[in-house]
């Protein structure tokens, strides 16, 4: 779902006049077209559920967009040099954004793709559990990159993200949005948002990365199964307001380049700060759950490449590439 590059480009001339008027002859004269094609335009782009007023004499009147993950809501206000900007794909529905961006990498598509969706009926986190969401309550979508980095290094991106979207939901929302290690946002100890990472490697090098992230937004608190009701949450239940999907989605893209751009040009060393300072993990007492045993601890630090370091009760000093981790203690704060 988009719209074709005339209506885009009506789109475009009605937003270059907010709170004003603009005739149908000017949209004529600006586009090339007859006023008779302009009014039919005007009616698919109403369609997408954008309000415009039209009046004899005044014109047409652009007064509300919709808040729909659409490429080019995306792209107005959108303050990135590359991501979000080289294509976007936008989906009403899919199975998971990550899979349709793993195949659209396969193809050759550009760092910087954008995959997004409505909602999705077999999105993934990590282990494969699944991660479905409503239409119009969640933000859903994937990033296409081709990083210059070893593959033992890409941990840091799922680090980075989750940076850059603890930083966006505080700055936008006010939420005191907290990150866990590797890949999950929580507020007040519920899950908000989780990252899905996938890498392709050719011998030692990164072919492309897949960051995949899955945030509850507009889902009220009553909405979530009861199953997880005291595991997961969402904005709008921890701030009693809806917010914009469309907004949110470009104050994590803007943050992710910056983040990025840092990370590969300079090193991991200011985002693992900032990562240590939106996280309350280091130090606390931990179990990690691995794929054949439990480790008990004293996390004592994040490593440069995003690994975990654990002290256990002998006093040795372990490294976690990857777990799930319960805190067996209170937030040091």
């Amino acid at each position: 779902m988009t719209l074709s590059g005339t209506r885009q480009d009506l789109l475009s001339a009605l937003r270059s006049r907010t709170g004003q008027w603009i005739s149908g002859e000017e949209l004529s004269g600006r586009l090339g077209i007859s006023r008779a094609a302009i009014s039919k335009h005007i009616a698919a782009i109403k369609a997408l559920g954008y309000v415009i007023s039209g009046a004899p004499g005044k014109g047409y009147l652009l007064t509300q967009a919709p808040d729909l993950l659409l490429p080019e809501e995306i792209r107005f206000g959108l303050s990135t040099a590359q991501v979000g900007k080289t294509s976007i794909v936008h989906h009403a529905l899919t199975d998971s954004t990550n899979i349709r961006a793993r195949e659209l990498a396969r193809e050759g598509a550009p760092s910087g793709t954008l995959v997004v969706a409505e909602a999705q009926s077999a999105g993934k986190g990590r282990k494969g559990r699944s991660w479905l969401a409503r239409p119009g309550e969640g933000l859903l979508f994937s990033l296409i990159l081709r990083p210059d980095m070893e593959p033992s290094r890409a941990a840091l991106i799922t680090l980075m993200t989750a940076v850059s979207v603890a930083e966006a939901l505080i700055q936008e929302t006010g939420i005191d949005a907290r990150i866990k290690w590797p890949n999950d946002i929580l507020v007040g100890g519920k899950k908000l948002a989780g990252i899905l990472t996938e890498m392709s490697m050719e011998l030692d090098a990164v072919d492309y990365v897949i960051v995949g992230l899955g945030l509850n937004i507009n889902t009220p608190a009553e909405a979530f199964h009861p199953d997880i009701q005291e595991i997961a949450t969402s904005v709008m239940a921890e701030s009693s307001a809806a917010f914009s999907r469309v907004a949110l989605l470009r104050a994590i893209l803007s943050r992710f380049e910056a983040h990025y751009k840092t990370l590969t040009e300079q090193g991991p060393e200011s985002m693992l700060s900032r990562w240590k300072t939106l996280s309350d993990i280091i130090g606390r007492r931990v179990r990690v759950s691995m794929m054949r045993e439990e480790i008990e601890g004293q996390v004592i630090d994040i490593d440069t490449d995003g690994v975990l370091r654990v002290k256990n009760a002998a006093g040795e000093s372990l490294r976690i590439l990857s777990g799930d981790v319960t805190y067996l203690d209170q937030p040091l704060g």
